[in-house]
């Protein structure tokens, strides 16, 4: 079942690096002008609202549809078919949502040929995959708290929220803010927060996020890299209405002829610990050198762990690396083939590599064994190489 493929949409792998920097509030208070007309706000008030609105409390009742779009910059991808998440690298994108309440909630993603819906109502919950025909009953099992960590997602997971709240959890010196122009938004009137890095080795140059006006919920979010008029990660409503979304939106039965099955989850398997064991073996791996929107991530990988494929065995017999692979069991051989062909060979004090840039991501592979990723310039990302 892909269900994680839905929880993964919002913010895809270039963008998760962005966001990683740590942001802030800044001193910077400004007026709200033009058109439509919203009550002036002040960056830090908007900034305080919009945390209310993520954090405080649910998100109000509401139903609509999210487009993302990338283009950072990458060679040309391989098809991975269907909704795989590393064919949401490029291109446009687009997910519905309804959200009725944090026990109604409903999501589809359509691809050319077909749709996955994943429909939570109450402790009725389904995932309906068009493609082979196949409706999984969903039932779970054990406590409150494994119910509520079942992976089935809400609005702020596939929506501009899940990037909102990164970008408004980690304020510190690193960043300026601005109000700007208000503007429309799915016909809804926004107030437009910008985002500056007061880091100049940064390679974005701003982020701009449209909070709705009566509200405050992120409707959009733009990431702009240097020296591009247009955003090279976006993602926002194309439509949005904040009613109770019809009950019929939250109801399913599978159609005749189609698949069923059933599915328990809940508690703690073998498996489940034994994943949950090998993930915090991994972030012990992971330090990351510098902060702000120049901090870079530093991880154990080579070339061979980059390019195994999920069938494969790693000389060590684990795949405790989240890079041997998709998550999904995807084989990523062929887009890291693709990406490796544009890599740099550099060398310096620190070793030697091969260098990927991106509009916003720049990546480092070590001959000594180390993968560096950073939304940084290539110096930056060699001078972080040098700390060890």
């Amino acid at each position: 079942m892909r269900r994680g493929t839905f929880v993964r949409w919002g913010v895809p792998i270039a963008a998760a690096a962005v966001i990683a920097g740590a942001m802030g509030a800044g001193p910077v208070i400004a007026a709200v002008s033009g058109d439509p007309v919203l009550p002036e706000r002040t960056a830090q008030q908007l900034l305080a609202a919009a945390a209310a609105a993520g954090k405080d409390k649910a998100p109000p009742p509401m139903s609509g549809t999210v487009q993302q779009t990338a283009s950072l910059g990458l060679p040309a991808l391989p098809d991975m078919g269907g909704a795989s998440p590393l064919s949401l690298l490029s291109g446009s994108h687009e997910v519905k949502v309804w959200y009725g309440g944090r026990d109604k909630m409903r999501v589809a993603m359509p691809t050319q040929f077909d749709e996955s819906n994943l429909i939570v109502n109450g402790d009725q919950v389904w995932y309906w995959d068009s493609g082979d025909n196949t409706a999984t009953k969903i039932k779970m099992t054990g406590d409150a708290t494994a119910r509520h960590a079942v992976p089935t997602p809400g609005p702020a997971d596939v929506t501009p929220q899940q990037v909102a709240e990164k970008l408004l959890a980690k304020a510190d010196e690193h960043t300026a803010i601005r109000v700007t122009n208000n503007a429309q938004v799915a016909g809804r009137s926004a107030y437009q927060l910008v985002l500056t890095p007061k880091d100049q080795g940064s390679l974005v140059q701003e982020v701009r996020l449209a909070l709705d006006g009566e509200t405050y919920v992120p409707l959009q979010v733009q990431v702009y890299a240097k020296g591009s008029a247009e955003p090279a990660f976006q993602v926002g409503f194309t439509q949005v209405t904040f009613t109770q979304p019809a009950a019929e939106n939250f109801t399913f039965t599978p159609p005749a002829g189609a698949k069923v099955k059933e599915q328990t989850i809940g508690g703690v398997s073998g498996d489940d610990a034994q994943e949950a064991e090998k993930a915090k073996e991994t972030a012990k791996d992971v330090k990351v050198v510098g902060a702000g929107w120049t901090s870079v991530a530093v991880l154990p990988a080579s070339l061979e762990d980059l390019a195994a494929k999920p069938e494969q065995t790693p000389a060590d017999g684990q795949f405790h690396k989240p890079w041997k692979g998709g998550a999904d069991g995807t084989d990523t051989s062929a887009l890291v083939d693709n990406v490796l062909k544009s890599a740099t060979p550099v060398s310096g004090t620190w070793g030697s590599g091969k260098l990927i840039k991106t509009k916003l991501v720049t990546a480092l592979l070590t001959d000594d064994g180390r993968l560096l990723v950073g939304a940084v310039t290539p110096e930056e990302i060699t001078k972080a190489a040098g700390i060890k």
